[in-house]
């Protein structure tokens, strides 16, 4: 073992790097652990740890992790890694927003090889993105541990792909612990076309794709999105169900990055990254980012009227005023920044009946009716997040959000029949 167990009592605090501000966790939980009535799921790093440790035996392990590695009592993977004399933890790799989660979206990472305590922490957010074969030297196996949300726009889900490609390369399996989808297994959006891969989608999935990490690793593998393919092993939860929202499983709520501050968010933020894609805030620099829309020359009583006669199910607006500004982790240089901005708030009502990718492109229908000479929708970057060039041009050919949203229902149900295959949890 690397580090022996008093040293480990030592820099606990260091490992378990999740700070109480960004845990969410209802005080009764863990007395009702002990409560026959009372079900919490598990993910993938508790079933782990209580019944296949033998699978780590004699293995240098990679760990591919950030903050929202926890188990169901909010214990590190790290730290419960290194509490095992059985478990050789070589290396850490991190993703988009680093180690602790908190480096704002798009930072450059550093990797960090220089702890006395830890393993060194490769960075796959700076001048790598994809892991190199040196970077595998010495590995046997790869755990992938990262709580996501369920976006195909998310960055952690390419960072899966990639770390998975070139473990293909070395020969060295990938394990993926499964861990909740905190918004179900709706889906939703446009699958990506292909010729429109990026970072921020990597595979031909809808925006919302409806499935764990791990059961989106196994559709990876089985419809050969990469290449080469890795041995893949998914550690299922216990006690998850498909439909599950996250505060079903009763686990702690954790930040997944620094502007997914909520669970709403992340209902919220499928369609709301759509207006990233042009010159109109969609609320970072505030306490409340992916819940609103805004820009000094937007009415919002007039845009508010035009959102309601749409009867959008599940949500209703709240007009608002902002003023973006810089804050720490979460917004570096927000749009409009120390301005006025006006909008609207969205407010869910019903997470089931809620449809977030079509609220954001009535959102931006209507914006761009509104307000055509003051609005940008950008085309290149639309195409990334939408996976083709069709919303802009439908968008700009005055299509309405219907018609738009029935334009790619038929590639979506050939999703739905592709992904059954993949399900675990049913």
């Amino acid at each position: 073992m690397l580090i022996n167990k008093k040293t480990i009592q030592t820099i606990l605090p260091v490992i378990f790097f999740v700070g109480c501000s960004q845990i969410s966790i209802n005080n009764s939980v863990r007395t009702n652990l002990s409560n026959d009535n009372y079900t919490i799921v598990k993910t993938g790093l508790d079933i782990l740890m209580e019944k296949h440790l033998d699978k780590l035996n004699g293995k240098n392990v990679a760990l591919v992790t950030n903050h929202s590695g926890l188990d169901m009592f909010e214990k590190s993977n790290v730290s419960r890694f290194m509490e095992h004399d059985s478990i050789n933890l070589v290396k850490i790799f991190t993703p988009e927003h680093g180690f602790t989660g908190m480096i704002a979206d798009g930072d450059s990472i550093e990797s960090d090889t220089t702890s006395k305590v830890l393993p060194p922490i490769i960075s796959l957010y700076g001048k790598s993105r994809k892991p190199t074969l040196e970077m595998y030297k010495n590995i046997d196996l790869i755990i992938y541990d990262i709580q996501d949300v369920g976006t195909r726009v998310y960055t952690y889900i390419s960072t899966l792909g990639l770390i998975m490609e070139t473990a293909g390369e070395a020969n060295i399996p990938v394990m993926i612990l499964d861990r909740p989808n905190p918004i179900g297994n709706k889906v939703e959006g446009p699958v990506l076309d292909i010729n429109h891969k990026s970072f921020i989608g990597q595979y031909p999935i809808p925006i919302r794709y409806g499935m764990t990490v791990g059961e989106l690793g196994n559709m990876i593998v089985g419809e050969k999105m990469i290449n080469p393919i890795s041995d893949l092993i998914v550690i299922p939860m216990e006690n998850y169900e498909s439909d599950f929202s996250y505060d079903d499983t009763k686990l702690p709520w954790v930040k997944p990055s620094p502007n997914i501050v909520d669970l709403e968010t992340a209902f919220t933020y499928p369609g709301q990254c759509l207006v990233q894609g042009t010159n109109v805030s969609d609320g970072r620099g505030t306490y409340t980012p992916l819940k609103r829309v805004g820009a000094p020359w937007i009415n919002s009583e007039q845009l508010i009227n035009r959102l309601e006669n749409e009867k959008l199910e599940g949500v209703n607006f709240i007009t608002n005023k902002f003023t973006p500004v810089p804050i720490p982790s979460m917004a570096v240089s927000p749009k409009f920044q120390d301005r006025e901005c006006f909008g609207v708030d969205l407010n869910i009502t019903n997470r089931t009946l809620f449809n977030s990718v079509q609220t954001g492109v009535t959102i931006l229908y209507h914006l761009n009716k509104m307000y055509p000479d003051s609005i940008s929708i950008k085309q290149k970057s639309i195409a990334r997040i939408w996976g083709s060039d069709s919303l802009f041009i439908q968008i700009q050919g005055g299509k309405t959000p219907t018609e738009i949203i029935n334009y790619y229902q038929a590639e979506l149900e050939q999703f739905k029949l592709i992904r059954e295959k993949y399900l675990i949890y049913q």
